[in-house]
C-alpha cells in the first residue's frame, strides 16, 4: 500500500459548507460544481477565473449530474429537477419516489447511456433506503434496496460494474450491469469495513465508507467519514493507496481539471465537537490535489 502525501493538499478559496457533497466537474463547462445539503445551496468554482457563484434552493440538493443540452440534473428532498444554471431556475422531471418527510435523494451517478442512478437515505437511518434509475422515457425505477444511507456509487471503466455503499454498514457492494437495459445481478459484498467501537477514541476508528469516485485505471477512490481519510482500492477490492487528509470527515471525491488529474474533495462541520472544528479548520471546505492516475468523465444525463 502506498501513503500518499498530504502536504500535497491545498484549500478552495470557496464558503465553507455544513454538509458539502457530491463535487461534479462539469465536461462541458470545465467548472467543480457540488452541494450543500442542510445549507440548501448548490456551489459552482471555475478554477481558472477563480470565481466562484452559488444558488439558493427550496429543498435539500443531494447531487447533481450534467445534462445533455445544457443545465444540470438535481436530486433533491423534493425530487429529480433540471436547472438552468443561466437563470437560476428549476423544472420538475419527476416526483420523490419516497415520503420526503422521513427520506431524501443522497448520492448520485449517471452512466454512458444516459441513465441517472440515485440512491436515497432514510432519516431515522433505518433500513428503508433504496437504489432508484431514472431513464429517459421511462421515469423512475427502483433498483435495489435494504440499505440505510445510499453512498458510493461508481461505475467501473468498461460500465461493467457499479459499485454502492451502505454507510451506516460500512459495507461496498457489487452489482453487474447490463449495459443495454440497465439491469443489475449478482449482488455481493465487494469491501466491509470494521464498524466503530464507540468504547475507543475516534482517532482510531477507520471511518464509514461515503461517496467516492472511479479513475481509468479502476481504481475506486472512496472517502471515509470520520476517518479522515481517503482509500484508493483496485477493482478487487484491496488498498493500493491511503491519503490522510486535515478534515475529520471527508464526503466525496471527484476528478476535475482539463487533463482529470485534479482530485477534489468535499467534506462536512455538520455536528462536530467545538474542540475538533478549532483544530481543523478546513473542514466544511473543498479540498484539492493532483494525482498521476486521472479520472473518468462525468456522464451527461438525458431527460
Amino acid at each position: 500500500m502506498t501513503l500518499l502525501d498530504p502536504a500535497a493538499l491545498s484549500a478552495l478559496p470557496v464558503p465553507h459548507a455544513l454538509l458539502g457533497e457530491s463535487p461534479l466537474w462539469h465536461p462541458d463547462e470545465q467548472v467543480l460544481y457540488w452541494v450543500d445539503i442542510p445549507g440548501r445551496v448548490l456551489h459552482r468554482f471555475d478554477p481558472l477565473r477563480g470565481e466562484h457563484r452559488a444558488w439558493p434552493q427550496a429543498s435539500d440538493p443531494a447531487c447533481c449530474v450534467p445534462v445533455l443540452g445544457g443545465g444540470l440534473l438535481l436530486a433533491m428532498r423534493d425530487g429529480l429537477w433540471h436547472f438552468d444554471t443561466r437563470r437560476g431556475e428549476r423544472t420538475r422531471v419527476a416526483k420523490p419516489p419516497y415520503d420526503p418527510a422521513t427520506q431524501r435523494f443522497n448520492d448520485g451517478k449517471a452512466d454512458a447511456q444516459g441513465r441517472f442512478w440515485i440512491g436515497t437515505i432514510d432519516d431515522a437511518r433505518e433500513p428503508r433506503a433504496a437504489l432508484y434509475c431514472h431513464t429517459p422515457g421511462e421515469g423512475l425505477k427502483r433498483v435495489a434496496e435494504g440499505i440505510t444511507a445510499s453512498n458510493g456509487l461508481a461505475f467501473s471503466p468498461d460500465g461493467r460494474t457499479l459499485l454502492w455503499a451502505d454507510t451506516k454498514a460500512h459495507a461496498v457492494s457489487a452489482f453487474d450491469v447490463d449495459g443495454h437495459d440497465g439491469s443489475l445481478s449478482n449482488r455481493r459484498v465487494w469491501r466491509q469495513f470494521a464498524l466503530r467501537d464507540t468504547a475507543r477514541p475516534i482517532t482510531e476508528y477507520g471511518g464509514r465508507p461515503d461517496g467516492a469516485a472511479m479513475d481509468s485505471a479502476g481504481g475506486y477512490w472512496l472517502a471515509l467519514f470520520e476517518g479522515q481519510r481517503l482509500l484508493r482500492l483496485d477493482p478487487q477490492g484491496h488498498t493500493l493507496a491511503e491519503l490522510p487528509l486535515p478534515v475529520r470527515c471527508p464526503t466525496m471525491p471527484c476528478f476535475g481539471g482539463a487533463d482529470l488529474r485534479t482530485l477534489y474533495i468535499t467534506s462536512s462541520r455538520e455536528k462536530r465537537p467545538a474542540d475538533e472544528l478549532a483544530a481543523q479548520p478546513l473542514a466544511g471546505g473543498v479540498l484539492q490535489m493532483r494525482v498521476e492516475v486521472p479520472g473518468l468523465p462525468a456522464y451527461l444525463a438525458r431527460l
